[in-house]
């Protein structure tokens, strides 16, 4: 009986250790599931882009000049082609007069008569090389800019480009002039024998073949000049004598009987 006894205490020591044993196997089992679940899943970690925010591009309002422009019906020749390429020589100090003209006016307008023109010229210069285009320095100008530019120069050497704005201006002063070039595919522009807006005979485009022997020009810039003069000359437009980026939609006594200035 006694013996009997004891291996029953014997069984339910056992018994107890075996649960005992269980429970440790269990608790370690779960201790360590709750230990990998807060690990970062290794692919879930690999998977992560650290994005840089992208900063909104600064949205370029029109000048009030431009405004003003819309409202008397000229057109804005960039919203005709956005292939133009548009560099007005006045909104900066590097020109003739060494003096910033436009303060605010950063974009090139025409009457439509000769935006419509201008767009031809474009198209029909792309036709033949379409790399190039047309890269504008000026077009419409008010005559509150025109009076400015005769201040700078009055007096000098160079008032002899510059229409007098007290006998009516110039052809810019309707919206009916531009001052243009050729830009090849990387928007440099052609050598044309000078720089725009280089006010000396070398600009002239009545002897040419005269500059290109006496060594002033190359015949390289000379065809590019007489590439320039045909496409906008197709196009309805009149060259300026002395300076062949100058161009003309009409005579100015045409301009003062069909068209109004520009104030």
């Amino acid at each position: 009986m006694f013996l009997y006894f004891c291996i029953h205490i014997q069984k339910r020591n056992y018994m107890r250790l075996g649960l005992l044993t269980a429970f440790i196997l269990l608790l370690s089992f779960t201790t360590s599931c709750q230990y990998k679940e807060a690990q970062p899943h290794p692919a879930f970690k690999d998977s992560i882009v650290l994005v840089t925010p992208v900063e909104p591009q600064p949205i370029t309002s029109k000048s009030q000049t431009a405004f003003y422009l819309d409202s008397i019906g000229l057109m804005n020749i960039a919203e005709l082609d956005s292939t133009f390429i548009i560099r007005l020589m006045y909104a900066t100090p590097d020109n003739f007069t060494g003096q910033l003209l436009y303060t605010d006016l950063k974009e090139a307008y025409l009457h439509p008569d000769a935006a419509k023109a201008l767009l031809e010229a474009h198209l029909l210069l792309k036709a033949q090389y379409p790399s190039y285009r047309l890269i504008i320095y000026d077009a419409a100008r008010p005559m509150s800019v025109q009076k400015k530019m005769w201040d700078v120069v009055k007096g000098t050497s160079k008032y002899m480009y510059v229409s007098n704005p007290s006998r009516g201006g110039g052809l810019h002063n309707y919206g009916l002039a531009v001052d243009i070039s050729i830009a090849d595919s990387l928007g440099h522009p052609l050598p044309m024998g000078t720089a725009v807006d280089y006010m000396d005979a070398a600009s002239h485009i009545t002897n040419e073949a005269k500059l290109v022997r006496e060594g002033k020009i190359t015949q390289q810039e000379r065809e590019n000049r007489i590439l320039l003069r045909q496409v906008m000359k197709s196009a309805g437009f009149r060259a300026l004598p002395s300076e062949w980026w100058h161009f003309n939609l009409c005579s100015r006594d045409e301009a003062k009987q069909k068209y109004k200035l520009i104030n």
